[in-house]
């Protein structure tokens, strides 16, 4: 058994100082400055970066209850070598008895796989509980969209060994304040998504304990009133950290800098929300039923319901982009991937770099707002498999 100790030395992404960080089983022991030298140009250490919404990876898709372990190990570590250390496996819309099938299976690879288990922290359920207004449910299929109920959900709770950490819910749905009233008691993050729901019903269930939005201006309709809208409330809501997907294709440049202005770099995390259809080629797929393109340019759509299903790059892309799109310093964009997170999310274990945290790092370099992965150490171990450009 690896005893998960060991030490690194690159540049702070915060600080921008070189230091030495040692890690002893699991956890970092110390993080000291070092002389600056010549190996260390333009490499830099930072926390292993998290992201609460992942749907699938490289060909294995979390909403298959038929995933066998071994392929839901190769995502970890396909995740992994992008930087992720920790996420939520996300399952989306579909009928009940598939959803108690998708727990009950990622349930059983958490018990089969130590390396599963380390990294996911915990599932996201987004959906059945969203808005069946057109626009707003996206590429959910609208047959198997219900109203939020305690009994059913318990179902999948159940199947999942206790595991949902998560919840995407519609405010507007009958029985949703309820709803989210006994996921708040229960200590389940619940987060506001695909929503047409008043400004009061937002309010409120902000007041009832939601805390997050679920990759705010997405899951919405292509046009909407310009001041009566889902998208001002959660904003404009102290209480509410949006999640946002800064892929290029999500949200245009002015939506990330203006989200990130209102909300500024402390209340405001970034997701992938990708799909299984990273790293495959362009062309022409089916998702949920439904026919789907994937572009050259990474672009995932449905052009019958003319909306976007998921994204196709990892998170680090993401990092470049807010960079790119807001002025944010690295340290900052980085921390809407980590720091964030892990407040957000409440894995109070990781997510920065400091001692008696886990030793979950990543070693990379930037160009041209680019994150390029070197080294990627999780609890302790080297988890590297070639650089990640």
């Amino acid at each position: 058994m690896m005893e998960r100790s060991g030490e690194v030395s690159a540049i702070h992404y915060e600080t921008g100082k070189p230091v030495r960080i040692k890690f002893r089983g699991g956890l970092i022991a110390s993080v000291n400055e070092i002389p600056m030298s010549e190996e260390l140009n333009d490499v830099f250490v930072a926390p292993g970066l998290i992201d609460n919404q992942i749907n699938g990876y490289r060909g294995v898709d979390f909403s298959d209850p038929a995933a066998a372990t071994g392929k839901i190990r190769m995502a970890v570590d396909a995740i992994r070598a992008d930087g992720v250390t920790t996420f939520f496996p996300t399952v989306i819309t579909g009928p009940h008895d598939k959803l108690v099938k998708v727990f009950r299976n990622l349930a059983r690879a958490l018990q089969e796989d130590e390396e599963v288990r380390t990294s996911v922290a915990g599932f996201h359920l987004e959906g059945p509980y969203i808005s069946p207004e057109t626009g707003y449910y996206g590429c959910h299929p609208f047959e198997f969209i219900r109203k939020p109920s305690w009994d059913e959900f318990m179902q999948y709770q159940d199947a999942a060994a206790g595991n949902i950490r998560q919840v995407t819910v519609c405010p507007g749905a009958e029985g949703a304040m309820d709803f989210i009233g006994r996921c708040v008691r229960q200590n389940i993050i619940v987060s506001i998504g695909h929503t047409n729901a008043s400004a009061d019903q937002i309010m409120e269930a902000a007041d009832r304990g939601a805390r997050l939005s679920t990759h705010l201006g997405n899951g919405c309709a292509n046009l909407i009133d310009r001041h009566r809208n889902p998208i001002w409330p959660q904003l404009a809501c102290d209480l509410l950290t949006p999640s946002i997907i800064a892929d290029g294709h999500h949200l245009l440049p002015e939506e990330v800098r203006v989200f990130c202005k209102v909300k500024g770099p402390r209340n405001i995390i970034l997701v992938s929300d990708v799909t299984h259809f990273i790293g495959m080629d362009p062309g022409n797929y089916v998702f949920l039923g439904s026919d789907i393109v994937l572009s050259a340019d990474g672009l995932i759509k449905n052009p019958v319901l003319n909306c976007l299903a998921g994204a196709s790059f990892p998170l680090r892309n993401g990092v470049g982009n807010v960079m790119k799109f807001t002025g944010y310093s690295m340290g900052e964009a980085i921390d809407l991937a980590t720091r964030n997170v892990s407040a957000a999310c409440r894995i109070t274990d990781r997510g920065s770099l400091e001692p008696g945290k886990r030793a979950d790092l990543i070693i990379f370099q930037m160009e041209d707002y680019r994150m390029s992965i070197k080294k990627v150490i999780v609890n302790g171990k080297d988890n590297s498999s070639g650089s990640k450009n």
